[in-house]
């Protein structure tokens, strides 16, 4: 297990872009025990930008100056995906503690070998799955292990994003980044249902490509993008529940204020519950002949026992997401391992691979989640 930290845990980001400012540095900046102490973007003007608006002095264009220095204790990972293995691994065997942005790396393989890398270093090891922190989803959680639905027969998750049809830079290139919604938003929903319901055992997948991508926002051309921007996954559950996820980033008219549309539902013998995105401190709940009906996630799942956050302060489908940082330092702090860690990432990599691998070859795929 990972030594338990004495002292300010000193936090480095590596990648100045929108989910460090809009997640993770306000969570550093929440928690009394880290301290924000460098940055690291290799876009000079971004990282003069950053240093500014968060107050820090150290920065450098050079992510190994970062694991090189003594007076870091811990990176967050949030560059692109064709970069995370490197840096990682580099960071691990310095004895960083890492919390990484997902999709971990471009494939299962490459995760494998970040997960064994931070494990041998035995370092905290994290995967940026935020959406495990919706109090919403934390209560979901406990209705499903408690029995409150009964036995967990079916899962069903849709997460439809109205956005731009323009370019994604490198974002909408397999080379760089791996997938397209698959690995950026649907993968996201893998892990919680495998969270929920243990693991997948059998996959059927579909992956399609609508928008070209060859305008950029300022009116440029760019070559066409060659990942999908919808996906689609059958699943059957080693417990012998089912599931069916859908993802798109072309669902006209589900903007809901830049949150989107999301809903994921369990199906239980007894009851179900819903989760839905753009308000994550209520649930759906429904049982036999009686509705769905809304109803207040309770006070003890609204956020992790300890964190600073006020849960009354701030819009609700972004400030949970600041507990994505409190469970990495706290981790850190107590001496033990992460959750959702490099392990979790990985699982919801190999299931992620087997979608891709299913469509390819047009039939089901098998699975043996590792341990």
């Amino acid at each position: 297990m990972p030594k338990a930290k004495q002292g300010p845990v000193r936090v480095a980001i590596i990648g100045a872009g929108q989910v460090s400012d809009f997640h993770h540095v306000p969570g550093l900046k929440l928690d009394p025990r880290a301290e924000l102490a460098a940055i690291c973007d290799p876009n000079a003007d971004l990282l003069a930008q950053r240093a500014a608006q968060w107050g820090i002095a150290k920065t450098t264009t050079d992510y190994k100056t970062i694991v090189e220095d003594p007076n870091i204790d811990a990176v967050v990972i949030a560059t692109p995906n064709f970069t995370h293995q490197e840096i990682s691994n580099a960071a691990a065997r310095a004895g960083k503690h890492v919390m990484c942005e997902k999709p971990l790396a471009l494939n299962a393989g490459e995760v494998r070998d970040m997960y064994e890398t931070a494990k041998a270093a035995d370092v905290v090891h994290m995967t940026a799955f935020t959406y495990r922190f919706a109090p919403s989803m934390r209560y979901m959680r406990h209705l499903v292990k408690s029995g409150a639905l009964g036995t967990p027969r079916h899962f069903r998750s849709q997460r439809f994003l109205d956005l731009p049809e323009t370019s994604w830079g490198w974002r909408q290139y397999k080379e760089k980044a791996g997938a397209g919604d698959l690995f950026d938003m649907t993968i996201h929903r893998i892990d919680f249902a495998m969270d929920l319901l243990g693991p997948i055992k059998s996959i059927s997948g579909a992956l399609a490509t609508f928008a070209e991508r060859t305008s950029t926002p300022d009116g440029g051309t760019c070559p066409p993008s060659d990942i999908d921007d919808w996906s689609a996954l059958i699943g059957q559950f080693e417990s012998g529940c089912t599931g069916v996820w859908e993802g798109t980033v072309l669902a006209k008219g589900h903007y809901k204020d830049g949150t989107h549309h999301e809903w994921a539902e369990v199906n239980g013998s007894e009851g179900s519950a819903v989760y839905r995105m753009h308000d994550p401190n209520h649930i759906l709940l429904g049982s036999h002949k009686h509705d769905l009906q809304p109803v207040s996630v309770p006070a003890e799942f609204m956020k992790p026992v300890g964190s600073p956050r006020d849960i009354h302060a701030g819009l609700p489908s972004t400030v949970f997401r600041y507990d994505l940082v409190f469970e990495f330092v706290s981790a850190i702090v107590e001496g033990r391992q992460a959750l959702p860690s490099y392990l979790e990432g990985w699982r919801a990599q190999m299931v992620a691979d087997a979608t891709i691998q299913s469509f390819d070859q047009r039939r089901w795929v098998d699975l043996k989640i590792e341990d």
